[in-house]
Protein backbone atom coordinates (compact mmCIF):
# COMPACT_ATOMS: atom_id res chain seq x y z
CA UNK A 1 0.00 0.00 0.00
CA UNK A 2 0.96 3.65 -0.53
CA UNK A 3 1.14 5.26 3.40
CA UNK A 4 -0.45 8.62 3.63
CA UNK A 5 1.98 11.44 3.90
CA UNK A 6 1.66 14.50 6.24
CA UNK A 7 -0.71 13.04 9.14
CA UNK A 8 1.83 11.53 11.64
CA UNK A 9 0.20 11.64 14.71
CA UNK A 10 -3.07 13.06 14.03
CA UNK A 11 -6.65 11.93 13.99
CA UNK A 12 -8.49 11.91 10.38
CA UNK A 13 -12.27 10.61 10.17
CA UNK A 14 -12.78 7.87 7.37
CA UNK A 15 -16.78 8.43 5.90
CA UNK A 16 -17.42 5.17 4.00
CA UNK A 17 -16.30 1.94 4.43
CA UNK A 18 -16.54 -0.08 1.36
CA UNK A 19 -13.34 -0.92 -0.85
CA UNK A 20 -11.77 2.85 -0.88
CA UNK A 21 -12.45 3.26 2.49
CA UNK A 22 -10.88 0.64 4.37
CA UNK A 23 -7.95 0.72 2.01
CA UNK A 24 -7.89 4.47 2.69
CA UNK A 25 -7.57 3.75 6.57
CA UNK A 26 -5.02 1.23 6.34
CA UNK A 27 -3.02 3.76 4.49
CA UNK A 28 -3.55 6.55 7.31
CA UNK A 29 -2.65 4.03 9.90
CA UNK A 30 0.18 2.94 8.21
CA UNK A 31 1.52 6.36 7.69
CA UNK A 32 1.77 6.92 11.89
CA UNK A 33 -1.96 8.35 11.64
CA UNK A 34 -5.01 7.28 13.69
CA UNK A 35 -7.46 6.30 11.62
CA UNK A 36 -11.51 6.95 13.45
CA UNK A 37 -14.04 5.22 10.61
CA UNK A 38 -17.65 5.99 10.39
CA UNK A 39 -20.13 4.41 7.76
CA UNK A 40 -23.82 4.51 8.49
CA UNK A 41 -24.12 0.89 7.56
CA UNK A 42 -23.42 -1.37 11.47
CA UNK A 43 -22.22 -4.11 8.47
CA UNK A 44 -19.84 -2.19 6.91
CA UNK A 45 -18.76 -0.73 10.57
CA UNK A 46 -18.51 -4.32 11.76
CA UNK A 47 -16.23 -4.72 9.30
CA UNK A 48 -13.84 -2.34 9.91
CA UNK A 49 -13.46 -3.41 13.36
CA UNK A 50 -13.07 -7.18 12.48
CA UNK A 51 -10.07 -5.43 10.24
CA UNK A 52 -8.44 -3.67 13.54
CA UNK A 53 -10.18 -0.09 12.99
CA UNK A 54 -11.65 1.80 15.27
CA UNK A 55 -15.38 3.01 14.66
CA UNK A 56 -15.95 6.48 15.68
CA UNK A 57 -19.29 7.98 15.66
CA UNK A 58 -19.00 10.91 13.25
CA UNK A 59 -23.09 12.12 14.11
CA UNK A 60 -21.78 13.19 17.65
CA UNK A 61 -21.88 16.71 18.59
CA UNK A 62 -18.38 16.59 19.67
CA UNK A 63 -16.83 14.03 16.65
CA UNK A 64 -14.30 16.93 14.88
CA UNK A 65 -12.65 17.26 18.51
CA UNK A 66 -9.30 17.28 17.74
CA UNK A 67 -9.34 15.71 14.07
CA UNK A 68 -7.12 17.09 11.23
CA UNK A 69 -9.27 15.77 8.14
CA UNK A 70 -12.32 14.38 6.74
CA UNK A 71 -11.59 12.07 4.01
CA UNK A 72 -14.87 10.69 2.46
CA UNK A 73 -15.39 7.54 0.06
CA UNK A 74 -16.49 9.03 -3.87
CA UNK A 75 -20.11 7.86 -4.05
CA UNK A 76 -20.93 10.12 -0.63
CA UNK A 77 -22.64 13.51 -1.92
CA UNK A 78 -21.04 16.80 -0.86
CA UNK A 79 -22.79 19.56 -2.80
CA UNK A 80 -25.32 18.13 -5.00
CA UNK A 81 -28.02 17.43 -5.41
CA UNK A 82 -27.45 18.01 -0.96
CA UNK A 83 -24.23 17.63 0.72
CA UNK A 84 -24.01 14.50 3.28
CA UNK A 85 -24.96 16.20 6.63
CA UNK A 86 -21.36 14.47 7.91
CA UNK A 87 -19.33 16.31 5.07
CA UNK A 88 -21.63 19.56 5.40
CA UNK A 89 -20.75 20.01 9.20
CA UNK A 90 -17.07 19.35 8.79
CA UNK A 91 -16.97 22.04 6.13
CA UNK A 92 -18.33 24.32 8.49
CA UNK A 93 -16.42 23.57 10.88
CA UNK A 94 -13.22 24.34 8.53
CA UNK A 95 -12.26 20.46 8.83
CA UNK A 96 -10.19 19.92 5.30
CA UNK A 97 -12.41 17.42 3.19
CA UNK A 98 -10.41 15.18 0.59
CA UNK A 99 -10.69 11.87 -0.78
CA UNK A 100 -8.65 8.94 -1.37
CA UNK A 101 -7.22 10.31 -5.08
CA UNK A 102 -6.21 13.40 -3.26
CA UNK A 103 -3.88 11.30 -0.68
CA UNK A 104 -2.44 9.69 -3.10
CA UNK A 105 -1.11 12.54 -5.06
CA UNK A 106 0.59 13.98 -1.83
CA UNK A 107 1.59 10.95 -0.83
CA UNK A 108 3.02 8.81 -3.75
CA UNK A 109 6.38 10.47 -4.45
CA UNK A 110 8.78 9.85 -1.65
CA UNK A 111 12.92 10.30 -0.36
CA UNK A 112 13.22 6.96 -2.34
CA UNK A 113 12.60 8.11 -5.90
CA UNK A 114 16.45 10.38 -5.20
CA UNK A 115 17.42 6.75 -6.36
CA UNK A 116 15.71 6.12 -9.12
CA UNK A 117 16.94 6.60 -12.54
CA UNK A 118 13.92 7.07 -14.13
CA UNK A 119 10.94 8.81 -11.95
CA UNK A 120 7.50 7.37 -11.97
CA UNK A 121 5.27 8.50 -14.03
CA UNK A 122 1.09 9.24 -13.41
CA UNK A 123 -1.35 8.58 -16.00
CA UNK A 124 -5.13 9.67 -15.27
CA UNK A 125 -8.04 8.88 -17.40
CA UNK A 126 -11.11 10.44 -17.39
CA UNK A 127 -14.35 11.40 -19.53
CA UNK A 128 -17.96 9.82 -19.46
CA UNK A 129 -17.53 6.67 -21.91
CA UNK A 130 -14.71 4.38 -22.72
CA UNK A 131 -12.16 5.59 -20.13
CA UNK A 132 -12.39 1.67 -18.60
CA UNK A 133 -11.29 0.41 -21.73
CA UNK A 134 -8.77 3.49 -22.37
CA UNK A 135 -7.40 2.77 -19.03
CA UNK A 136 -6.71 -0.58 -19.50
CA UNK A 137 -5.32 -0.58 -22.69
CA UNK A 138 -2.90 1.89 -21.67
CA UNK A 139 -2.14 -0.85 -18.79
CA UNK A 140 -1.60 -3.74 -21.63
CA UNK A 141 0.02 -1.91 -23.62
CA UNK A 142 2.71 -0.75 -20.99
CA UNK A 143 2.96 -4.70 -19.16
CA UNK A 144 3.45 -6.03 -23.18
CA UNK A 145 6.49 -3.48 -23.65
CA UNK A 146 8.17 -4.35 -20.49
CA UNK A 147 7.13 -1.52 -18.40
CA UNK A 148 6.46 -1.55 -15.08
CA UNK A 149 3.22 -0.58 -14.40
CA UNK A 150 -0.18 -1.04 -12.24
CA UNK A 151 -3.55 0.11 -12.61
CA UNK A 152 -6.21 1.59 -10.28
CA UNK A 153 -8.80 4.07 -9.51
CA UNK A 154 -11.86 3.49 -10.26
CA UNK A 155 -10.71 0.21 -12.35
CA UNK A 156 -9.11 -2.39 -10.46
CA UNK A 157 -7.71 -1.79 -7.33
CA UNK A 158 -7.83 1.41 -4.70
CA UNK A 159 -5.67 4.28 -5.47
CA UNK A 160 -3.82 3.59 -1.81
CA UNK A 161 -3.83 -0.17 -2.32
CA UNK A 162 -1.41 -0.38 -4.92
CA UNK A 163 2.49 -0.97 -3.87
CA UNK A 164 5.06 1.57 -3.55
CA UNK A 165 6.84 2.87 -6.83
CA UNK A 166 9.74 1.15 -8.43
CA UNK A 167 12.26 2.87 -10.52
CA UNK A 168 10.46 4.28 -13.87
CA UNK A 169 7.17 3.01 -13.34
CA UNK A 170 3.89 4.02 -14.94
CA UNK A 171 0.71 3.62 -12.61
CA UNK A 172 -2.36 4.59 -14.83
CA UNK A 173 -5.74 5.49 -12.48
CA UNK A 174 -9.24 5.66 -14.18
CA UNK A 175 -11.14 8.46 -12.59
CA UNK A 176 -14.35 9.34 -12.50
CA UNK A 177 -15.71 12.89 -11.41
CA UNK A 178 -16.92 11.84 -8.16
CA UNK A 179 -13.28 11.14 -7.29
CA UNK A 180 -11.92 14.47 -9.77
CA UNK A 181 -14.26 16.70 -8.08
CA UNK A 182 -12.92 16.72 -4.60
CA UNK A 183 -10.03 15.26 -4.53
CA UNK A 184 -7.34 18.43 -2.99
CA UNK A 185 -4.10 17.40 -4.73
CA UNK A 186 -4.26 16.47 -8.38
CA UNK A 187 -1.22 15.81 -10.51
CA UNK A 188 -0.84 13.78 -13.23
CA UNK A 189 1.96 13.50 -15.36
CA UNK A 190 -0.46 12.63 -18.53
CA UNK A 191 -4.35 13.26 -18.23
CA UNK A 192 -6.28 11.61 -20.77
CA UNK A 193 -9.96 13.22 -21.47
CA UNK A 194 -11.97 10.83 -23.71
CA UNK A 195 -15.52 12.66 -24.11
CA UNK A 196 -18.09 13.79 -22.64
CA UNK A 197 -21.95 12.94 -22.62
CA UNK A 198 -24.93 13.72 -19.75
CA UNK A 199 -24.32 11.36 -16.64
CA UNK A 200 -24.33 12.38 -13.18
CA UNK A 201 -26.48 15.27 -13.77
CA UNK A 202 -28.24 15.01 -10.35
CA UNK A 203 -24.51 14.83 -8.47
CA UNK A 204 -23.27 17.95 -10.15
CA UNK A 205 -26.34 20.00 -10.58
CA UNK A 206 -26.14 19.93 -14.59
CA UNK A 207 -24.15 19.43 -17.32
CA UNK A 208 -21.47 22.23 -16.42
CA UNK A 209 -21.04 21.22 -13.46
CA UNK A 210 -20.23 17.41 -14.62
CA UNK A 211 -17.75 19.18 -17.16
CA UNK A 212 -16.11 21.59 -14.15
CA UNK A 213 -15.63 18.19 -12.03
CA UNK A 214 -13.61 16.41 -15.53
CA UNK A 215 -12.23 19.82 -16.25
CA UNK A 216 -9.81 19.44 -12.64
CA UNK A 217 -7.41 17.23 -13.65
CA UNK A 218 -6.27 19.29 -16.34
CA UNK A 219 -6.55 23.12 -14.63
CA UNK A 220 -6.13 21.95 -10.83
CA UNK A 221 -3.47 18.91 -12.44
CA UNK A 222 -1.44 21.01 -14.76
CA UNK A 223 -0.02 17.98 -16.60
CA UNK A 224 2.59 17.99 -18.59
CA UNK A 225 0.97 16.03 -21.45
CA UNK A 226 -2.88 16.49 -22.06
CA UNK A 227 -4.68 13.82 -24.14
CA UNK A 228 -7.67 15.16 -25.39
CA UNK A 229 -10.94 14.01 -27.00
CA UNK A 230 -12.11 16.64 -29.50
CA UNK A 231 -15.12 15.24 -30.73
CA UNK A 232 -17.94 17.24 -28.28
CA UNK A 233 -17.68 20.99 -27.67
CA UNK A 234 -16.16 20.42 -23.89
CA UNK A 235 -13.36 18.44 -25.62
CA UNK A 236 -12.49 21.29 -28.14
CA UNK A 237 -12.92 24.10 -25.49
CA UNK A 238 -10.84 21.95 -23.20
CA UNK A 239 -7.98 21.63 -25.27
CA UNK A 240 -8.08 25.59 -26.52
CA UNK A 241 -8.13 26.41 -23.13
CA UNK A 242 -4.50 24.19 -22.42
CA UNK A 243 -2.73 25.11 -25.78
CA UNK A 244 -1.19 28.27 -26.16
CA UNK A 245 -0.91 28.42 -29.49
CA UNK A 246 -2.28 25.52 -32.58
CA UNK A 247 1.48 24.30 -32.74
CA UNK A 248 1.61 23.34 -29.01
CA UNK A 249 2.22 20.20 -28.66
CA UNK A 250 1.83 19.78 -24.90
CA UNK A 251 -1.98 19.01 -26.24
CA UNK A 252 -2.44 15.91 -28.17
CA UNK A 253 -5.88 15.81 -29.49
CA UNK A 254 -7.70 12.95 -30.73
CA UNK A 255 -11.21 12.12 -32.31
CA UNK A 256 -12.63 9.33 -34.21
CA UNK A 257 -15.00 11.42 -36.81
CA UNK A 258 -12.52 13.53 -38.34
CA UNK A 259 -8.91 14.55 -39.89
CA UNK A 260 -7.04 16.37 -37.80
CA UNK A 261 -3.45 17.22 -39.30
CA UNK A 262 -3.28 20.54 -38.54
CA UNK A 263 -1.71 20.59 -34.89
CA UNK A 264 1.29 20.02 -33.41
CA UNK A 265 0.27 16.99 -32.51
CA UNK A 266 -2.74 14.61 -32.60
CA UNK A 267 -3.97 11.16 -33.26
CA UNK A 268 -7.16 10.09 -35.22
CA UNK A 269 -8.70 6.96 -36.98
CA UNK A 270 -10.58 6.84 -39.87
CA UNK A 271 -12.27 4.25 -41.95
CA UNK A 272 -10.34 2.09 -39.16
CA UNK A 273 -6.49 3.50 -39.76
CA UNK A 274 -5.49 5.19 -36.78
CA UNK A 275 -3.05 8.28 -37.82
CA UNK A 276 -0.51 10.10 -36.00
CA UNK A 277 0.38 13.45 -37.13
CA UNK A 278 3.00 15.88 -36.15
CA UNK A 279 3.69 19.57 -36.75
CA UNK A 280 1.53 19.02 -40.31
CA UNK A 281 3.24 15.81 -41.16
CA UNK A 282 1.65 12.01 -40.79
CA UNK A 283 4.18 9.97 -38.88
CA UNK A 284 2.47 6.86 -38.19
CA UNK A 285 -0.39 4.73 -38.78
CA UNK A 286 -1.96 1.92 -37.44
CA UNK A 287 -5.02 -0.72 -39.27
CA UNK A 288 -7.33 -1.09 -36.58
CA UNK A 289 -9.92 -3.47 -38.68
CA UNK A 290 -8.23 -6.67 -37.64
CA UNK A 291 -7.32 -5.30 -34.12
CA UNK A 292 -10.64 -7.86 -32.48
CA UNK A 293 -10.35 -6.49 -29.03
CA UNK A 294 -11.00 -2.84 -29.72
CA UNK A 295 -13.91 -3.14 -32.57
CA UNK A 296 -16.00 0.15 -33.91
CA UNK A 297 -15.68 3.72 -33.58
CA UNK A 298 -16.07 4.19 -30.30
CA UNK A 299 -12.98 1.62 -29.38
CA UNK A 300 -11.01 3.46 -31.89
CA UNK A 301 -11.07 6.26 -30.29
CA UNK A 302 -10.14 4.22 -26.96
CA UNK A 303 -7.15 3.32 -29.03
CA UNK A 304 -6.46 6.65 -30.18
CA UNK A 305 -6.15 7.97 -26.73
CA UNK A 306 -4.59 5.16 -25.46
CA UNK A 307 -1.86 5.70 -28.20
CA UNK A 308 -1.53 9.15 -27.79
CA UNK A 309 -0.93 8.44 -24.19
CA UNK A 310 1.85 6.24 -24.09
CA UNK A 311 3.84 7.63 -27.15
CA UNK A 312 3.83 10.71 -25.25
CA UNK A 313 5.79 8.47 -22.29
CA UNK A 314 8.38 7.76 -26.09
CA UNK A 315 6.87 4.53 -27.11
CA UNK A 316 7.80 3.46 -30.84
CA UNK A 317 4.40 3.33 -32.92
CA UNK A 318 5.52 -0.63 -33.80
CA UNK A 319 5.38 -1.81 -30.11
CA UNK A 320 2.14 -0.44 -29.44
CA UNK A 321 0.57 -1.80 -32.46
CA UNK A 322 1.53 -5.25 -31.37
CA UNK A 323 0.40 -4.64 -28.27
CA UNK A 324 -3.02 -3.36 -29.37
CA UNK A 325 -3.57 -6.85 -31.23
CA UNK A 326 -3.10 -9.01 -28.30
CA UNK A 327 -5.73 -6.36 -26.31
CA UNK A 328 -9.00 -8.89 -25.24
CA UNK A 329 -10.84 -5.60 -24.37
CA UNK A 330 -12.53 -5.81 -21.04
CA UNK A 331 -15.30 -8.41 -19.76
CA UNK A 332 -18.55 -7.18 -21.05
CA UNK A 333 -17.19 -4.19 -23.09
CA UNK A 334 -17.90 -5.82 -26.76
CA UNK A 335 -15.47 -8.84 -25.72
CA UNK A 336 -15.52 -11.24 -28.15
CA UNK A 337 -15.98 -14.71 -26.65
CA UNK A 338 -15.68 -17.28 -28.55
CA UNK A 339 -15.78 -17.87 -32.54
CA UNK A 340 -17.72 -21.07 -33.20
CA UNK A 341 -18.26 -22.90 -36.63
CA UNK A 342 -17.47 -19.34 -37.90
CA UNK A 343 -20.02 -17.13 -35.91
CA UNK A 344 -18.42 -15.11 -33.42
CA UNK A 345 -19.85 -14.58 -29.87
CA UNK A 346 -19.75 -11.02 -28.36
CA UNK A 347 -20.80 -9.85 -24.84
CA UNK A 348 -21.47 -6.47 -24.40
CA UNK A 349 -23.22 -6.83 -21.14
CA UNK A 350 -22.41 -3.31 -20.01
CA UNK A 351 -24.18 -1.74 -23.04
CA UNK A 352 -26.96 -1.40 -20.39
CA UNK A 353 -28.26 2.00 -22.73
CA UNK A 354 -29.65 3.17 -25.84
CA UNK A 355 -26.39 4.82 -26.30
CA UNK A 356 -24.14 2.30 -25.86
CA UNK A 357 -26.21 0.02 -27.27
CA UNK A 358 -25.91 1.89 -30.56
CA UNK A 359 -22.28 2.11 -30.56
CA UNK A 360 -22.03 -2.00 -30.06
CA UNK A 361 -24.92 -2.38 -33.15
CA UNK A 362 -22.88 -0.13 -35.50
CA UNK A 363 -19.70 -2.02 -34.75
CA UNK A 364 -20.39 -5.21 -36.41
CA UNK A 365 -21.63 -6.88 -39.29
CA UNK A 366 -24.47 -9.54 -39.81
CA UNK A 367 -25.66 -8.95 -36.47
CA UNK A 368 -27.67 -11.61 -34.29
CA UNK A 369 -29.05 -9.54 -31.64
CA UNK A 370 -30.06 -10.58 -27.89
CA UNK A 371 -31.55 -7.42 -26.21
CA UNK A 372 -34.09 -6.82 -23.24
CA UNK A 373 -33.87 -6.46 -19.35
CA UNK A 374 -35.25 -4.20 -17.33
CA UNK A 375 -36.07 -1.22 -19.84
CA UNK A 376 -35.73 2.21 -19.28
CA UNK A 377 -37.89 5.70 -19.20
CA UNK A 378 -37.55 6.38 -23.35
CA UNK A 379 -37.93 2.63 -25.11
CA UNK A 380 -35.80 1.94 -27.54
CA UNK A 381 -37.36 3.82 -30.19
CA UNK A 382 -34.01 5.91 -30.99
CA UNK A 383 -32.00 2.49 -31.88
CA UNK A 384 -34.31 2.42 -34.83
CA UNK A 385 -31.96 4.16 -37.14
CA UNK A 386 -28.75 1.49 -36.01
CA UNK A 387 -30.43 -2.18 -37.20
CA UNK A 388 -29.33 -1.82 -40.68
CA UNK A 389 -27.14 -4.47 -39.52
CA UNK A 390 -29.19 -6.76 -37.69
CA UNK A 391 -30.55 -9.83 -39.77
CA UNK A 392 -33.08 -10.64 -36.18
CA UNK A 393 -33.22 -9.87 -32.65
CA UNK A 394 -33.93 -11.85 -30.02
CA UNK A 395 -35.62 -10.23 -27.39
CA UNK A 396 -35.49 -11.30 -23.49
CA UNK A 397 -36.42 -10.20 -20.11
CA UNK A 398 -39.31 -7.75 -18.60
CA UNK A 399 -38.75 -5.43 -21.32
CA UNK A 400 -39.22 -8.16 -24.32
CA UNK A 401 -42.34 -7.01 -25.80
CA UNK A 402 -41.76 -3.59 -25.44
CA UNK A 403 -39.00 -3.55 -27.37
CA UNK A 404 -40.49 -5.33 -29.91
CA UNK A 405 -43.35 -2.79 -29.84
CA UNK A 406 -40.59 -0.14 -29.93
CA UNK A 407 -38.89 -1.34 -33.12
CA UNK A 408 -41.73 -2.70 -34.91
CA UNK A 409 -40.56 -4.41 -37.95
CA UNK A 410 -37.31 -5.44 -37.10
CA UNK A 411 -37.46 -9.36 -37.24
CA UNK A 412 -37.21 -10.55 -33.98
CA UNK A 413 -38.48 -13.63 -31.57
CA UNK A 414 -39.68 -13.27 -27.93
CA UNK A 415 -37.68 -15.29 -26.35
CA UNK A 416 -37.87 -14.06 -22.38
CA UNK A 417 -34.51 -16.06 -21.39
CA UNK A 418 -31.23 -15.85 -21.97
CA UNK A 419 -31.03 -19.55 -22.33
CA UNK A 420 -33.69 -19.41 -25.24
CA UNK A 421 -31.89 -16.71 -26.96
CA UNK A 422 -28.95 -18.51 -27.30
CA UNK A 423 -29.89 -21.89 -28.26
CA UNK A 424 -32.09 -19.84 -30.87
CA UNK A 425 -29.14 -18.09 -32.21
CA UNK A 426 -27.21 -21.11 -31.93
CA UNK A 427 -29.91 -22.82 -34.64
CA UNK A 428 -30.08 -19.89 -36.84
CA UNK A 429 -26.58 -17.75 -37.13
CA UNK A 430 -24.52 -18.89 -40.19
CA UNK A 431 -20.96 -18.32 -40.81
CA UNK A 432 -20.43 -14.66 -41.00
CA UNK A 433 -22.78 -13.82 -38.90
CA UNK A 434 -22.18 -12.05 -35.03
CA UNK A 435 -24.28 -12.71 -32.13
CA UNK A 436 -24.29 -9.75 -29.66
CA UNK A 437 -25.61 -9.24 -26.60
CA UNK A 438 -26.03 -5.59 -26.22
CA UNK A 439 -29.55 -5.54 -23.97
CA UNK A 440 -29.55 -1.66 -24.09
CA UNK A 441 -31.47 -2.17 -20.71
CA UNK A 442 -30.65 -2.84 -16.55
CA UNK A 443 -30.24 -6.43 -15.66
CA UNK A 444 -32.19 -6.38 -12.51
CA UNK A 445 -35.46 -7.98 -13.40
CA UNK A 446 -33.18 -11.25 -13.89
CA UNK A 447 -29.57 -10.94 -12.89
CA UNK A 448 -28.29 -8.76 -9.47
CA UNK A 449 -25.93 -6.75 -12.10
CA UNK A 450 -24.80 -6.47 -16.02
CA UNK A 451 -21.67 -8.53 -14.80
CA UNK A 452 -24.02 -11.46 -13.99
CA UNK A 453 -25.82 -11.26 -17.38
CA UNK A 454 -22.57 -11.60 -19.00
CA UNK A 455 -21.10 -14.35 -17.03
CA UNK A 456 -24.06 -16.31 -17.72
CA UNK A 457 -24.09 -15.14 -21.48
CA UNK A 458 -20.09 -16.26 -21.77
CA UNK A 459 -21.13 -19.87 -19.78
CA UNK A 460 -24.17 -20.31 -22.37
CA UNK A 461 -22.11 -20.02 -25.28
CA UNK A 462 -18.79 -21.84 -23.61
CA UNK A 463 -21.31 -25.09 -23.55
CA UNK A 464 -21.96 -24.93 -26.65
CA UNK A 465 -18.42 -25.01 -27.71
CA UNK A 466 -18.26 -28.47 -25.79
Amino acid sequence: MIPVQGFEGQKVAVLGLGRSGLATAAALRAGGAEPLCWDDSPESRARAEEAGFACHDLTRADAFEGVAALITSPGIPHLYPAPNKIIARAMAEGIPVDNDIGLFFRSWATADWDAFDTMPRTICVTGSNGKSTTTALIHHILQETGRPTQMAGNIGRGVLDIEPAEDGEVVVLELSSYQTDLARALTPDIAVFTNLSPDHLDRHAGMGGYFAAKRRLFAEGGPDRAVIGVDEPEGIYLANQLATAREDDRVIRVSSTRKLGDYGWSVFARKGFLSEWRKGRQVASIDLRAVTGLPGAHNHQNACAAYAAVRALGLAPREIEAAFHSFSGLPHRSQTIAEIGGVRWVNDSKATNVDSAAKALDAFDNIRWIAGGLGKEGGVTALGQHLSKVRKAYFIGHSARDFALDLDGLDHEICETMEAAVAACAREAEAGDTVLLAPAAASFDQYPNFEKRGEHFTALVAALGG
